[in-house]
């Protein structure tokens, strides 16, 4: 395959999926500002707790399927492919009754009966789930992502269209749910019904179901760990915070966590394929797109960033109303608190992609510990703010941790770490000293 051929699908493949995350963004920027008019900050508390619930189920049993196939020698072969998917079907039936199992006691825990129905409705979507093809694999495999990303953008438009009927309809946390079921449902009919391939069938093929779980071990307990960098911010505040608060905490998040969310979807989709098959180590020319492709998603996502850090208050007071204007200084705040992260987003896949799960795992281990002991130390000793500034340095304090496999794998850029680095520094130093009086209020 041509180095130009891979390099332009995989410039093509990040627009689209750039492209189609902030449509997505947009769409439910809009949803959210009619739904914070419909429902109350409460529901999205609650939310916000259905949310931990279900992505700590998910992510404490991934088995990594997408990047094995992504990697794998075999990730074209039919009996790879529905061995795969057959233990896909398995897991997501596993984690719904998981989420049955667990709606009582994380009710009591949280002190919110609503939880115990709740969470086994909004658990079906896991289930649901795991049916999905693995033709969606197979197209981020070969960076043919066009049609896919059009069926996720439209299943998501669905179900967001749906939340919002319903939550007019119901003015109910229930619509939250359901409209989150309705999308859940169009993405599985969708990519069944119109992405290319054979159709997959339950099968179990012991050499593929070896390689797999072989892949799978290091990956399952890596976003085991990942589940405290997504989630572990949310799982700490409903410990310290009521759920009107937790619900405005939400919402800035959603505002302030775009670039770096959009970065990951990125990241994930185009990154193996380039470590795998165009390695850096491999010749000048590799290395030199590589460092290319790197400056421009590392500027990219720091400048947005930037913006959302600067516009966060004016945004929130634009946009919503009273009960939510206390999320303005959060958007500042998070959005800062991210920065330090952007410097070596690009990274850990240099170890996905050359088989080391271990490698990966160790480091993903090492930064969700970090985070998390920063996060609640924060929370104990300045609240809020406190626990934010934890975030950021505990980014900080990892990255020569991310620096040293990537070196290992012959993936590291110290010239782009230092100048994105230095950049970062001078931009919390500017922000800091121009939000210096609100950031203090997160403060008590």
């Amino acid at each position: 395959m041509a180095q130009g051929g891979l390099h332009r699908r995989a410039l093509s493949g990040g627009a689209l999926t750039a492209g189609s995350y902030a449509v997505t963004q947009a769409l439910r920027l809009g949803s959210n500002l009619v739904l914070t008019r419909l429902l109350f900050p409460e529901a999205f508390g609650v939310m916000a707790l259905v949310s931990v619930v279900l992505v700590g189920l998910a992510m404490f049993s991934d088995t990594g399927i997408g990047p094995a196939i992504s990697r794998s020698p075999r990730g074209d072969a039919p009996d790879f492919l529905d061995t795969a998917w057959t233990i896909n079907v398995l897991r997501g039936a596993l984690l719904w009754l998981l989420t049955c199992a667990c709606a009582w006691p994380v009710a009591r825990l949280y002190g919110a009966p609503e939880l115990a129905a709740l969470l086994p409705a909004a658990g079906l979507t896991l289930l649901i789930a795991g049916f999905n093809p693995t033709r969606i694999d197979t197209a981020n495999r070969h960076l043919l992502l066009g049609r896919l990303t059009a069926l996720d953008l439209l299943a998501q438009v669905i179900g967001i269209a749906a939340m919002v009927v319903l939550a007019w309809t119901m003015r109910s946390v229930w619509a939250l749910v359901l409209g989150a079921l309705i999308g859940s449902a169009a993405k599985l009919v969708l990519c069944w019904a119109f992405l290319p391939g054979p159709a997959n069938r339950f099968r179990w093929d012991s050499s593929a179901a070896a390689e797999l779980v072989q892949f799978g071990k290091w990956i399952f307990l890596s976003t085991a760990c990942g589940f405290l960098l997504s989630q572990g911010d949310k799982a700490i505040l409903g410990a310290y915070l009521n759920l009107a608060d937790l619900g405005i905490y939400n919402i800035g998040y959603f505002l302030a966590s775009f670039p770096m969310l959009l970065a990951g979807q990125v990241v994930a989709r185009i990154m193996i394929p380039l470590y795998r098959d165009h390695p850096p180590a491999a010749s000048a020319q590799n290395a030199r797109r590589l460092s290319r492709l790197r400056f421009g998603l590392s500027l990219s996502v720091l400048a947005l960033l930037t913006v959302m850090a600067l516009a966060g208050g004016p945004v929130v007071r634009l946009l919503y109303d009273d009960r939510y204007l206390a999320a303005g200084v959060l958007v500042t705040a998070i959005a800062m608190a991210q920065m330090p992260g952007v410097i070596g987003m690009t990274y850990d896949q240099s170890a996905l992609a050359a088989g080391d799960g271990r490698g990966y795992f160790l480091l993903i281990a090492a930064k969700a510990g970090l985070q998390t002991l920063a996060f609640l130390a924060g929370a104990e000793l300045a609240g809020l703010g406190g626990a934010l500034l934890g975030q950021g340095i505990a980014l900080a304090l990892v990255h020569p941790l991310i620096a040293r496999l990537a070196w290992r794998h012959r993936a590291w850029d110290m010239r782009h770490d230092l100048a994105l680095g230095a950049l970062t520094l001078l931009l919390l130093a500017a922000l800091g000293l121009l939000y210096r009086q609100d950031l203090a209020t997160l403060t008590p």
